[in-house]
């Protein structure tokens, strides 16, 4: 695909979409399942890059394991290889070498890990001696990234004494955790909270005969949320197959946060059904810690609305595949809006005046959710055009192919 990607979308916004399946989901199965005595096969898993990276770098014994820019197979390789058998070195892009890893390192090795630093302190690459942990007790803070949290717990079944882990402060990204727990439960183990900021997972290992099939992706369908949010066809009617109402995913907020902005959700027999409904007015207001992969979508959407805006808990995202607060300031910037950005968990805007000509292609930064959450300004914008554009194979890879349904030839 060529380096930038010019967007012109038909007036008309109808039809139905197939959606990936969860990255979220299938990198903790995949996990999970490297830790059962037998694995199961795990159907529809994702074909986004960061599953693929994942699924690579569980296969054969190689001693280097490049994951690129995933961040979800560093945290959850850091952890699983700690408890096998050899030596490896974990290394990844260069934005990856940039993203912390001390806090899971040092979590690790009072565990019993032995891992070391090959190059800067507190970040990778690592070089991980694996073999049984001990386990035990472990307070770690709790407004860290949840993949710190999910990745020590999905692998404490098989430590000698499970893990009694301890949350210090605020629960950041709690329904990943819980997603993490529920998965956990689903292949036999015990693992449950025992007060509101601890955990117990028993020692034991796994056990599960059954296969195991990932549902559609709720991130992913935000898109499609922000598009009929955004389009001009009164009419507009999207249908999202495989999209589960009781989902372990956080994301399946989607549904509830795009309401006052003027996207009804619809569960039917063919689907999710979205169409247009009656939006509120005012500023809205969310606090997104729960959900911080749908701060780039929501932000973007009441940009482009003329939506004063106030979403808070955006902690993570300063340490991203970019500065994602960062970023959107920058690029909304192109849009004609201009977003203040207070401390590290604040984006803010009182009177958003969207533009309607982009003066510059939007950067994506190496970033997937930057490229998907600016392509829908399309409808607002004319001339928009996304720098490249193939970043979204890290999430999302057919979403060009799903939109071409709906762009003029």
């Amino acid at each position: 695909m060529s380096e930038l990607k010019t967007l012109r979308l038909l007036p008309e916004l109808r039809g139905t979409v197939v959606l990936p399946a969860s990255k979220s989901l299938s990198n903790r199965l995949l996990t999970i399942n490297a830790c059962l005595p037998q694995p199961v096969s795990l159907h529809n898993l994702s074909e986004a890059d960061d599953t693929i990276v994942m699924r690579r770098g569980l296969m054969g014994f190689r001693s280097t394991i490049d994951i690129h820019g995933a961040g979800t197979a560093m945290r959850f390789l850091t952890a699983l290889f700690a408890t096998r058998p050899g030596e490896r070195v974990l290394t990844g892009s260069e934005r990856m070498l940039q993203r912390p890893i001390g806090v899971l390192v040092d979590a690790l090795r009072q565990l019993g890990a032995e891992m070391e630093y090959v190059g800067e302190e507190g970040f990778p690459p690592l070089r991980i001696k694996g073999g049984e942990l001990a386990g035990g007790s472990l307070t770690v803070e709790a407004n860290i990234s949840s993949q710190y949290i999910s990745a020590l717990l999905m692998i404490a079944p098989v430590m000698r004494e499970g893990l009694s882990l301890t949350l210090a402060g605020h629960i950041a990204s709690r329904p990943y955790i819980d997603m993490t727990l529920a998965l956990m439960r689903d292949f036999g183990a015990i693992a449950h909270w025992t007060t509101e900021n601890e955990i117990f997972v028993a020692p034991g290992g796994y056990q599960r005969t059954a296969d195991y099939t990932v549902e559609a992706d709720w991130s992913a369908a935000s898109y499609w949320y922000e598009l009929l949010a955004l389009s001009p066809d009164s009419e507009a009617r999207i249908v999202l197959p495989q999209l589960q109402r009781e989902s372990l995913q956080g994301d399946c907020r989607t549904r509830e946060f795009f309401e006052p902005l003027g996207v009804h959700t619809a569960f039917t027999a063919e689907g999710v059904v979205l169409t247009k409904g009656e939006a509120t007015t005012g500023r809205l207001e969310l606090n997104l810690s729960a959900q911080p992969d749908l701060a780039q979508t929501l932000v973007v959407t009441c940009a482009m609305l003329g939506r004063p805006f106030c979403f808070s808990g955006l902690e993570s995202l300063r340490i991203k595949e970019t500065d994602r607060l960062a970023a959107l300031q920058q690029e909304l910037r192109k849009l004609g809006c201009e977003v203040l950005v207070e401390g590290d968990a604040v984006l803010r805007c009182d009177a958003p005046q969207p533009a309607t000509v982009a003066s510059a292609p939007i950067a994506t930064y190496d970033d997937h959710r930057m490229a998907l959450a600016f392509a829908p300004c399309a409808y607002r914008c004319t001339g928009l055009a996304i720098e490249h554009p193939e970043v979204v194979a890290k999430s999302y890879p057919s979403f060009w192919d799903d939109l071409k349904n709906f762009e003029q030839q």
